[in-house]
C-alpha cells in the first residue's frame, strides 16, 4: 500500500539524540548524551504522598476533563513564583499549562509559522526547537553565540536584511552550549528588537539551576510586550509529568488556546494536580538547593576531568549552571567520527551537527553532567580523552578518515 505522507513530515529528521540514547542504554556505556536530570534526586516519597492526598480528597474530580488553560491554582503558583524569583508581574490569565516545553514550541509553531516564514535561532541551537519548528517549514536564520551570548552584530545584520516573525533564545545555561547571556548582551539584543515587529521566545528550563554567579534579568523586563516565556517543572521536580507552561501576551494567548484545544484539549489533569500538591506541601527552594549542590559537584568534576584528561587543543565552555557544556575539538576532527571511536570505548556524547542548520561534519560536541555521578564522570572523560588522543595520532600519521 502506497501511503502519501505530508511533505512537511518527510523533511523533518528523527531526533538525533533520541536515536543515540537507544545505543547508549547499554549499562556498560557511560553516557553524557542525554539531557536527563539525575534520577537519584527525584522526590519520590513526597510525590507519592501528594498523589495520595489528591486521590483521597479529590479522587473523582481529578479524573474528569479540565480547562484548556490548566489548573488555576497551579497557574497562580507559577505567577507568584515569577514575582518572587524574577520580580515579574505575570497575570494568571496569561499562563497556559502545556505538555512540557516541547508542546509549547509546537503550539508556537502552529500559531506563528507559515511555510517560508523567517525565524531566528542561536547557533548552536536547541535541537528540540529546531525539530519542532521544522515541521512548519520556516526559513531559519542563525546567530552565533560567544561567551557573552548572542553575536548582536550578526543579529542586527539579519534584522536589517529580513523580516523575521520570531527569535528563539535560551539565555540561561543554553542547551547545548551551557552559555548564559550577560546583562549587557541582553540589553543590546533587546534594543535591536524593540523597534522591530517580532516576538522573542525566552525558553528557560534551567534558570533555577544556577551554581555560580548572579541571576540576570529576563528579557521580559526589557521587552514586556514582545517576550513569550516558556517554563517547565521537568528539571526541578520530575520530567515524566510533562508539565510545562507558556506566558504570552493577550492576543497571542488567545491563539495558543485555540491551538491547544485542537491539539489535546488540555494537559494531563492528574499530573497538574499532583505537581501542585507537591509544590504546596513541600519547600521547592530547599529541593532545588539539593539539586544544585549535587549538579555543581558534577559540573566541577567534569571541568577538572577535562583539564586533566583531554589533550591540548580541546576547549570547553564553563557553564555557571544548567546541565551541559560544549567541547570544541582540534580542527579537522569530526565529532561524529569520534563518536564511533568513543562508543567502542564505552562512552557516549552528542556530536554537534544536529544543533546547527545546514552544517555537517563539525568538530563540536555536547556533554551532559547532570545524570552521571562523579566517579563515572571522571572515568568517562578519561575514556573520551583516549579516543581523542587516538584520533589525533591517526591524523599525525595521515590515516585519519574525516567522515
Amino acid at each position: 500500500m502506497m501511503v502519501q505522507f505530508s511533505g512537511r513530515i518527510m523533511d523533518v529528521p528523527k531526533s538525533f539524540i533520541r536515536e543515540i540514547l537507544k545505543v547508549a542504554i547499554n549499562p556498560e556505556i557511560i553516557s553524557f548524551a542525554g539531557g536527563l536530570p539525575n534520577k537519584d534526586l527525584f522526590p519520590v516519597s513526597e510525590i507519592q504522598q501528594a498523589a495520595d492526598i489528591q486521590f483521597e480528597e479529590y479522587g473523582r474530580d481529578i479524573l474528569q476533563y479540565s480547562s484548556t488553560e490548566g489548573y488555576l491554582p497551579l497557574r497562580e503558583y507559577i505567577a507568584a513564583r515569577y514575582k518572587e524569583k524574577k520580580n515579574l508581574e505575570v497575570p494568571t490569565d496569561n499562563i497556559l499549562i502545556t505538555s512540557g516545553s516541547q508542546q509549547a514550541l509546537d503550539l508556537l509553531g502552529k500559531v506563528f509559522i507559515d511555510k517560508g516564514d523567517k525565524i531566528i535561532i542561536e547557533e548552536p541551537g536547541y535541537l528540540g526547537a529546531i525539530q519542532a519548528f521544522s515541521i512548519y517549514e520556516p526559513k531559519f536564520s542563525t546567530v552565533p553565540l560567544n561567551e557573552r551570548g548572542l553575536d548582536n552584530k550578526c543579529l542586527n545584520d539579519i534584522l536589517d536584511k529580513s523580516n523575521p516573525k520570531l527569535i528563539y533564545l535560551v539565555p540561561n545555561f543554553q542547551n547545548p552550549s551551557g552559555i548564559s547571556s550577560s546583562e549587557d548582551n541582553r540589553k543590546e539584543t533587546a534594543n535591536l528588537i524593540s523597534e522591530r515587529d517580532l516576538y522573542l521566545i525566552e525558553d528557560d528550563p534551567y534558570g533555577e539551576l544556577r551554581y555560580v554567579g548572579k541571576n540576570i534579568k529576563s528579557f521580559k523586563k526589557y521587552l514586556p510586550k514582545k517576550t513569550i516565556l516558556l517554563g517547565s517543572f521537568s528539571k526541578v521536580v520530575a520530567p515524566s509529568f510533562r508539565i510545562g507552561w507558556i506566558v504570552a501576551p493577550d492576543d497571542v494567548m488567545d491563539k495558543l488556546i485555540i491551538a491547544k484545544q485542537a491539539s489535546d484539549l488540555h494537559t494531563n489533569f492528574i499530573g497538574q494536580r499532583i505537581i501542585y500538591q507537591f509544590l504546596i506541601s513541600n519547600n521547592l527552594d530547599e529541593h532545588v538547593e539539593k539539586i544544585k549542590n549535587k549538579y555543581n559537584k558534577q559540573r566541577e568534576k567534569m571541568l577538572s576531568a577535562i583539564e586533566q584528561y583531554l589533550p591540548s587543543g580541546v576547549s570547553s565552555t564553563k557553564p555557571e549552571g544548567g546541565m551541559f557544556l560544549w567541547l570544541t575539538l582540534p580542527e579537522k576532527l569530526n565529532a561524529k567520527v569520534l563518536f564511533e571511536k568513543a562508543l567502542n570505548k564505552k562512552v557516549a556524547f552528542v556530536p554537534g551537527d544536529p544543533f546547527y542548520i545546514g552544517k555537517r561534519d563539525l568538530n563540536t560536541l555536547r556533554l551532559n553532567f547532570s545524570c552521571v555521578n562523579e566517579d563515572k564522570i571522571e572515568e568517562g572523560i578519561k575514556r573520551l580523552g583516549t579516543a581523542i588522543e587516538e584520533s589525533l595520532d591517526l591524523r599525525r600519521r595521515g590515516k585519519y578518515v574525516e567522515r
